[in-house]
Protein backbone atom coordinates (compact mmCIF):
# COMPACT_ATOMS: atom_id res chain seq x y z
CA UNK A 1 0.00 0.00 0.00
CA UNK A 2 1.60 3.35 -1.32
CA UNK A 3 1.64 5.95 1.70
CA UNK A 4 3.23 9.66 1.17
CA UNK A 5 3.03 11.20 4.98
CA UNK A 6 3.73 14.26 5.29
CA UNK A 7 5.04 16.29 8.91
CA UNK A 8 6.08 19.78 9.96
CA UNK A 9 3.38 21.92 8.95
CA UNK A 10 2.52 24.92 11.31
CA UNK A 11 1.83 28.99 11.81
CA UNK A 12 5.05 30.66 11.59
CA UNK A 13 5.75 34.30 11.95
CA UNK A 14 6.93 36.21 8.39
CA UNK A 15 10.48 35.97 7.88
CA UNK A 16 10.83 32.57 10.00
CA UNK A 17 11.23 28.93 8.40
CA UNK A 18 9.87 25.67 8.76
CA UNK A 19 10.70 22.08 7.48
CA UNK A 20 8.74 19.73 5.92
CA UNK A 21 9.19 16.11 5.92
CA UNK A 22 7.66 12.95 3.69
CA UNK A 23 7.60 9.91 4.51
CA UNK A 24 6.95 7.38 1.74
CA UNK A 25 6.25 3.74 1.67
CA UNK A 26 5.16 1.13 -0.43
CA UNK A 27 6.78 1.78 -3.61
CA UNK A 28 10.84 1.83 -4.56
CA UNK A 29 11.24 5.09 -3.56
CA UNK A 30 14.46 6.02 -5.34
CA UNK A 31 13.13 5.26 -9.02
CA UNK A 32 10.49 7.96 -7.95
CA UNK A 33 10.74 11.72 -8.97
CA UNK A 34 9.33 13.71 -5.66
CA UNK A 35 8.01 17.10 -5.35
CA UNK A 36 6.01 19.76 -3.22
CA UNK A 37 3.13 21.26 -4.16
CA UNK A 38 1.17 23.54 -2.72
CA UNK A 39 -2.49 25.07 -2.84
CA UNK A 40 -3.55 28.36 -1.50
CA UNK A 41 -7.22 29.04 -0.95
CA UNK A 42 -9.06 29.81 -4.13
CA UNK A 43 -5.91 28.84 -6.18
CA UNK A 44 -4.71 26.24 -7.94
CA UNK A 45 -2.44 23.52 -6.96
CA UNK A 46 1.22 24.58 -8.06
CA UNK A 47 4.47 22.90 -8.00
CA UNK A 48 6.80 24.16 -5.44
CA UNK A 49 10.05 21.76 -6.03
CA UNK A 50 10.98 18.77 -7.39
CA UNK A 51 14.10 16.80 -6.96
CA UNK A 52 15.00 13.32 -8.98
CA UNK A 53 17.89 10.57 -8.71
CA UNK A 54 20.48 11.30 -8.66
CA UNK A 55 19.74 14.05 -5.78
CA UNK A 56 21.55 16.68 -8.05
CA UNK A 57 18.21 16.99 -10.39
CA UNK A 58 16.29 19.83 -8.52
CA UNK A 59 13.65 22.40 -10.15
CA UNK A 60 12.26 25.01 -7.94
CA UNK A 61 9.21 27.40 -9.21
CA UNK A 62 10.55 31.15 -9.37
CA UNK A 63 8.43 32.24 -6.21
CA UNK A 64 10.83 30.15 -3.78
CA UNK A 65 14.23 30.26 -5.68
CA UNK A 66 17.04 30.95 -2.93
CA UNK A 67 14.75 30.56 -0.27
CA UNK A 68 13.38 26.78 -0.05
CA UNK A 69 15.55 23.98 -0.79
CA UNK A 70 14.29 20.61 -1.34
CA UNK A 71 16.11 17.46 -0.19
CA UNK A 72 16.13 13.67 -0.42
CA UNK A 73 17.05 10.37 1.55
CA UNK A 74 17.01 7.53 0.11
CA UNK A 75 17.57 5.50 2.80
CA UNK A 76 14.80 6.45 4.63
CA UNK A 77 12.24 6.70 2.06
CA UNK A 78 11.75 10.32 2.81
CA UNK A 79 11.59 13.77 0.89
CA UNK A 80 12.31 17.20 3.03
CA UNK A 81 11.50 20.84 1.87
CA UNK A 82 13.22 23.64 4.05
CA UNK A 83 11.73 26.53 4.11
CA UNK A 84 13.12 29.81 4.66
CA UNK A 85 12.32 33.74 5.00
CA UNK A 86 8.61 33.16 4.58
CA UNK A 87 6.26 35.21 3.17
CA UNK A 88 2.49 35.37 3.92
CA UNK A 89 1.84 34.15 0.30
CA UNK A 90 3.60 31.02 0.68
CA UNK A 91 0.73 30.14 3.32
CA UNK A 92 -0.83 26.89 1.50
CA UNK A 93 -1.52 23.06 1.96
CA UNK A 94 1.79 21.63 0.55
CA UNK A 95 1.15 18.36 -0.88
CA UNK A 96 4.33 15.60 -1.40
CA UNK A 97 3.98 14.08 -4.61
CA UNK A 98 5.88 10.92 -5.79
CA UNK A 99 5.95 10.33 -9.92
CA UNK A 100 7.47 7.78 -12.34
CA UNK A 101 6.72 6.21 -15.31
CA UNK A 102 6.90 2.97 -17.13
CA UNK A 103 4.51 1.68 -19.01
CA UNK A 104 2.45 4.01 -17.58
CA UNK A 105 2.35 7.15 -15.00
CA UNK A 106 2.49 6.17 -11.21
CA UNK A 107 1.20 9.11 -9.43
CA UNK A 108 0.88 9.43 -5.66
CA UNK A 109 -0.23 12.17 -3.41
CA UNK A 110 0.07 12.40 0.35
CA UNK A 111 -3.10 14.15 2.78
CA UNK A 112 -0.99 17.45 3.17
CA UNK A 113 0.19 19.56 5.79
CA UNK A 114 -0.87 22.81 6.08
CA UNK A 115 1.31 26.39 6.30
CA UNK A 116 0.60 29.80 7.52
CA UNK A 117 2.93 32.43 7.73
CA UNK A 118 1.24 35.32 10.03
CA UNK A 119 2.13 37.65 12.28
Amino acid sequence: QVQLVESGGGLVQPGGSLRLSCAASGFTFSSYVMSWYRQAPGKERELVASIGNPATTTNYADSVKARFTISRDNAKNAVYLQMNSLKPEDTAVYYCNAKTFYKRLYDYWGQGTQVTVSS
